[in-house]
């Protein structure tokens, strides 16, 4: 009887342990994963951003790239030409690269549809 007992306790645990590496496995994908991605996408941004870039700041501060150094950008915040030294680490988005990649999935969005078109007239004919 107590080999019965310890046998069915090492089934339970292993058991456990399985549903341990499957929910780690779950955390990873779906937490861990894209946070790190989104990161990286971030900082690839930032050091992106060139003279010319309409930026915001992680303070909702809008303004324009004028110099871009190493670890800090200069930017001009309005009409007054307002210049501001920041870290990039404190840039938000970057407005202009955002215009433009949404102009382009624009113009494939564009494409895509004027080519099933064609395909469309061309089964009509």
């Amino acid at each position: 009887m107590q080999i019965f007992l310890t046998d069915a306790g090492a089934a339970g645990m292993g058991s456990t342990l399985v549903m341990l590496v499957v929910m780690m496995g779950i955390f990873y994908f779906m937490l861990i994963r894209p946070e790190n991605k989104r990161k990286k996408e971030a900082e690839q941004m930032r050091s992106s951003v060139k003279n010319g870039d309409k930026i915001i700041t992680i303070g909702g501060i809008v303004g324009t790239v004028v110099n871009v150094k190493e670890n800090r950008i200069v930017i001009e915040t309005s009409a007054d030409q307002v210049r501001m030294e920041l870290e990039k680490w404190a840039v938000s988005s970057n407005e202009t690269a955002a215009e433009a990649a949404k102009e382009e999935a624009k113009k494939a969005e564009e494409a895509k549809a004027k080519a099933k078109a064609a395909k469309k007239a061309e089964k009509g004919k």
